[in-house]
């Protein structure tokens, strides 16, 4: 799972990074304007956003990422506790709110908890499409009895799909969680992937069910239909 964290003090940002590394891949912003830059890649599972940042704060971010109907959960990192300051966030669109300085089993339960209500599986590490199940510990993947052999990044696209199922990712968005913004491949590698992945699934007839939008993207469909 992917976790932004928007907060210009590095000592803290690399402290929560330290906290959540083994439950999340994470990306780090150190202002509003580059926080609100990622976060509208919309590649992100959980956010953690700062209100008091350099070149904007964090409720115009959130006003800007709610605007533009992105609904990643967002957990507001602050020192201010008051509860004016809680009322706002929310009304912005904020999922949860904590106060500076925190514990970190509190930052852990709350970061559990919001994924769990946005229909993330955390503690389980098994994701399931129809009789296909993914184990995120192992990276193992069967349907029914059989093992399906995926290399890394064929499983990691398939969990994306299967996150995201019935909404189509675009080519960018899947290069950007996967490979991630600085590497230096292209998003024609995410066609070879795609390609490959479906002839890994096709001996179960799942091959079907990974839909191409031509020119913009992919979607794992629960109806199979054909590609278009």
């Amino acid at each position: 799972m992917k976790l932004l964290i928007i907060e210009d003090d590095k000592f803290i940002s690399e402290t929560i990074k330290e906290i959540t590394q083994e439950l999340f891949e994470t990306e780090q912003a150190f202002d509003g304007e580059e926080g609100l830059f990622l976060a509208e890649q919309n590649i992100f599972d959980v956010i953690i956003l700062d209100i008091m940042l350099p070149s904007m704060n964090g409720y115009d971010v959130l006003q800007n990422l709610r605007n533009k109907n992105i609904s990643t959960p967002v957990i507001m990192l602050t020192a201010k506790g008051g509860i004016d300051d809680k009322i706002k966030g929310f009304k912005v669109g904020a999922d949860d709110y904590l106060v500076k300085p925190f514990h970190r089993e509190e930052l852990l339960l709350r970061l559990e908890a919001i994924v769990r209500r946005a229909g993330g599986e955390f503690k389980e590490n098994v994701l399931t499409f129809k009789e296909l199940k993914m184990n995120l510990k192992s990276k193992t993947v069967h349907i029914r009895e059989d093992l399906i052999k995926l290399n890394g990044k064929q499983f990691d696209l398939l969990e994306y799909l299967i996150n995201n199922k019935n909404t189509i990712l675009t080519k960018e968005q899947i290069f950007d969680r996967i490979w991630g913004f600085e590497s230096d491949t292209s998003t024609t590698v995410v066609e070879v992937y795609a390609s490959n992945l479906r002839k890994n699934l096709k001996s179960w007839s799942y091959d079907q069910y990974i839909k191409t939008f031509r020119g913009l993207g992919y979607m794992l469909s629960e109806n199979g239909d054909e590609n278009v």
